[in-house]
């Protein structure tokens, strides 16, 4: 299975709903792939790259001081598969020299992968399946998309509008 290297471009809340989505952008070309996350995760991501230290760790960064504690090194999280709508990672580590894959929703393993500098990637089927191109972008090595890509492109790119959460922009983290 190939993967790709993604960053996370930004947090945002679906107005009429009140949910949170990660938009991950892939790291070496323009494709985006939004994650509805919960309030927690969607706030843990966003204090870590906007470089704000609350006063007492929260879970994702005591998980992040357990793992630094017992000397487990994560490398990177995979964004794995996608069914029924529902996303699946893993969080690739190593300990005394022996690799650990740790089962997780992507919203936590984004969460950790950002407090300990891991990579994140994504499985190439689930961008095909699920990621995003901007506007501009849309025509394919095919010459053009299908009318179901486009409407669905569409539908997606509409949804990402009415977010009105400010972008993170691209303010370092704070170490």
């Amino acid at each position: 299975m190939a993967f790709i290297e993604m960053t996370v471009d930004s947090i945002r809340v679906h107005m009429p709903t009140g949910q949170h989505v990660v938009i991950l952008k892939e790291k070496s070309a323009e494709r985006y792939l939004p994650i509805w996350i919960g309030i927690n995760e969607a706030n843990a991501i966003a204090l870590k790259i906007t470089g704000i230290t609350p006063e007492r760790p929260i879970t994702h960064d005591l998980l992040a001081n357990i793992l630094g504690a017992t000397d487990v090194t994560v490398d990177r999280i995979l964004v794995t598969s996608l069914a029924n709508e529902v996303f699946f990672a893993r969080i690739l580590a190593h300990l005394n020299g022996r690799s650990i894959e740790i089962d997780s929703r992507p919203s936590d393993a984004i969460a950790v992968a950002v407090r300990v500098g891991a990579g994140i990637f994504v499985a190439d089927e689930v961008l095909d399946k699920a990621g995003v191109l901007p506007e501009g972008d849309k025509d394919t090595e095919g010459g053009g998309t299908n009318e179901e890509e486009k409407e669905r492109l569409t539908k997606i790119r509409d949804w990402v509008n009415a977010m009105e959460l400010p972008d993170l922009g691209d303010r370092p983290p704070e170490s």
